[in-house]
């Protein structure tokens, strides 16, 4: 089977393009617009695979999508592409209502056409899989409550909220036109290749270099961690054995405060880069890197508590996460500590020399 895969040089779509080359016997077509969160580098373990293509291209341009349907007849579409980080999308919405909600509609709107002019063995064959995010269900009152597959909708962020038009708009052409299409709402995800931008990564490479871990308001704040290579475990048993016209929540069963988080990274990284040891801490008056936490002002409109309650998927198609919140973070750590040319090219924005026009 080919999978046509959006937002494969992303942080989530890189993982499911890896794991679907170095796993099954399936074909891939990534197809990235390459924004600055889109890095080739991602996928380089797997890139000269003769399974494996790349095509840059925006999913809002729909002429673009029309032509990669007719050229690789793709028989399931996993659509990861978005814009994700909550912060950017309070400072700049625009971007996540053109990609998310106009991107979304292009691409289920060539992905129909093509499916309405298969033969009806492949039309029943065909799956659109929509991948999406815990954040659209808004936050939990407690520390009991658990979003299922029937929590209300109420997303809090620009980002949130153009992620939840994009879900109504899948839902709703299965019910209009019969379009086969399933849809994940995810956790969040942590692990190798992760933007710096996000929590994690950030806090991993704001202590190597001594500067600042800033935490939300006092890091009370609860979220759910699903390490990156369990989430793409679980998106690919979903597009091949998912049942169409159903929702499957995936999570990791670690619920952490974020200063947990944060702490847990600061005595990882004692222990594996010890401050006596890194160069960065020359003459140092710390000796902790716990003692770089800073707490700021906290975002508006900040979600408190997140949390999956992914029984359905494990009870329906037998998946459960390998990792813990405790192996899972140690991995991650340890891949920034052994990865410094990829992250140091993202940081300088390197990368970005050498993804046009590469493939």
């Amino acid at each position: 089977m080919k999978i046509l895969v959006t937002g494969g040089a992303g942080f989530i779509g890189s993982a499911v393009v890896r794991h679907i080359i170095e796993n099954t016997k399936e074909s891939v077509v990534n197809v990235d617009k390459l924004t600055y969160a889109g890095n080739l580098e991602s996928i380089t373990t797997i890139s000269d695979n003769e399974r494996y293509s790349f095509v840059q291209a925006d999913i809002c341009d729909a002429q673009a999508m029309a032509d990669l349907f007719s050229k690789y007849q793709p028989m399931a579409v996993m659509h990861l592409a978005a814009e994700s980080h909550v912060d950017r999308s309070i400072d700049g919405p625009s971007d996540f209502i053109q990609t998310n909600i106009i991107g979304t509609f292009t691409l289920l709107e060539a992905a129909r056409k093509f499916w309405s002019g298969l033969a009806n063995d492949k039309k029943v064959a065909f799956r659109f899989h929509h991948i999406s995010t815990d954040e659209v269900y808004g936050d939990l009152d407690g520390t009991d409550d658990l979003f299922t597959e029937e929590t209300s909708y109420e997303p809090s962020s620009p980002y949130s909220a153009s992620k939840a038009s994009s879900d109504h708009l899948v839902r709703a052409w299965h019910r209009t036109y019969g379009f086969p299409v399933i849809v994940t709402n995810c956790s969040n995800n942590y692990g190798p290749y992760h933007f710096p931008e996000k929590l994690i990564p950030h806090v991993i490479l704001n202590a190597l270099d001594r500067k600042p871990l800033p935490i939300y308001g006092d890091g009370s704040q609860i979220r759910d961690w699903l390490y990156v290579e369990d989430h793409a475990r679980a998106l690919y048993k979903v597009v091949t054995e998912g049942i169409v016209g159903e929702t499957y929540n995936i999570g990791g069963h670690n619920e952490k405060k974020n200063i947990e988080v944060v702490e847990t990274l600061c005595a990882i990284l004692d222990e594996l880069k010890p401050i006596a040891g890194n160069s960065a801490f020359v003459s140092s008056d710390i000796s902790s890197y716990k003692e770089l936490i800073t707490f700021v002002k906290d975002r508006p409109g900040h979600d408190v508590r997140y949390a999956i309650d992914a029984s359905k998927i494990e009870r329906e198609l037998g998946w459960v996460p390998i990792e813990t919140f405790e192996t899972g973070i140690r991995k991650t750590v340890q891949w920034y500590l052994r990865n410094e040319n990829w992250w140091q090219r993202v940081l300088t924005g390197d990368y970005q020399l050498e993804r046009i026009g590469d493939k």
